[in-house]
């Protein structure tokens, strides 16, 4: 008994899906020139506002900036412990310069030498004080130059 209800189930939805697809056939013919002009419409929607887009984008102006050449050598670096003496940079503010170096944030240099954030601060702003620099980067640069790091 179920097989039977099943099966008149199979065709009466079978045969609703045919009526139906049979109704938008009609209804594509008979509205054709309104489906084909709403489509046309769209695409030019869309390329007109593709190409507003792109003639109003603003243009990207790119700044090159000159660095300093600096010759290589093919030795080893090597500390300039003259400077370290005369500047009074201590062990401690040179490894923490070469971390600030490498980009490490003041918590992963504390994390790194077992100490304090506060300490690294401490450090830190001795060492600026002692390079005269006012920022990060530019202990870094000084560093570099005047040959406390590589």
């Amino acid at each position: 008994m179920k097989k039977h209800i099943l099966i008149y189930g199979l065709c009466g939805g079978l045969l609703i899906v045919l009526l139906k697809l049979i109704e938008y056939r009609f209804l594509v013919v008979e509205h054709s020139i309104e489906i084909y002009g709403g489509l046309v419409a769209a695409v030019f929607a869309g390329l007109g506002i593709w190409l507003g887009l792109k003639l109003t984008k603003k243009k990207e102006t790119v700044i090159v900036n000159v660095v300093k050449e600096v010759p290589v050598t093919a030795e080893p670096f090597a500390v300039n412990g003259a400077r370290l003496r005369e500047l009074g940079i201590t062990p401690r503010e040179r490894e923490i310069l070469e971390l600030i170096a490498t980009g490490l944030s003041n918590r992963e240099i504390a994390e790194r030498l077992f100490v304090s954030e506060n300490t690294v601060k401490t450090h830190s702003s001795r060492l600026f004080d002692k390079l005269s620099a006012k920022r990060r980067t530019q202990a870094v640069q000084i560093g570099k130059e005047l040959g406390l790091i590589p």
